[in-house]
């Protein structure tokens, strides 16, 4: 019998432990690229969305711009009127989607055959709600329970330190 050397076992055993790392890492890294595609989908049908409601509300601040009198719709999107006291104009506002959670809102002030943008911005549809589910400490009933002595009283607790030397 031969002593020494490296045996056939030993060596298996770091190949299916290399074998069993590689394949781990090759999971991890897929389900960070699936993730990783989902995240820029996701961004890129917004922009989409996003150029295409600009597009609209140009078409739309473009035929604003030609009539003489503010229509209640221009091309299926209603149009809002209102007073900016700031400007002393009649103002045109709408919204255009952008996505199911998002829209573009555009606030226009007529000034005779002109305009002049007040706002152009994306806004958010969605209702926000609270999370609530965190179990927070919002600390003791009363002040009855914690013992930090006359809380008018400045020079409480300094006591304890009278002894000490600096």
């Amino acid at each position: 019998m031969k002593k020494g050397g490296i045996g056939v076992g030993s060596s298996s055993i770091v190949l299916v432990f290399a074998v069993l790392c590689l394949t781990v890492f090759s999971l991890i890294t897929f389900v960070v690229a699936g993730n990783d595609k989902a995240l820029v989908d996701a961004e890129a049908n917004l922009v989409k969305g996003y150029y295409a409601a600009d597009a609209l509300a140009e078409h739309i601040v473009a035929e604003l711009a030609q009539s003489d009198t503010i229509p209640d719709k221009i091309l299926g999107v209603d149009i809002g009127v209102g007073y900016d006291m700031a400007s002393g104009a009649d103002t045109a506002y709408f919204r255009c989607a952008i996505s199911d959670q998002k829209e573009l809102y555009v606030l226009l002030a007529m000034n005779g055959d002109s305009y002049d943008i007040l706002s152009w911005r994306m806004l958010d549809t969605d209702e926000w709600v609270a999370d609530d589910n965190i179990n927070v400490w919002e600390g003791p009933d009363s002040l009855d329970s914690l013992d930090i002595g006359d809380p008018m009283d400045v020079w409480s607790g300094l006591d304890q330190w009278e002894d000490e030397e600096p």
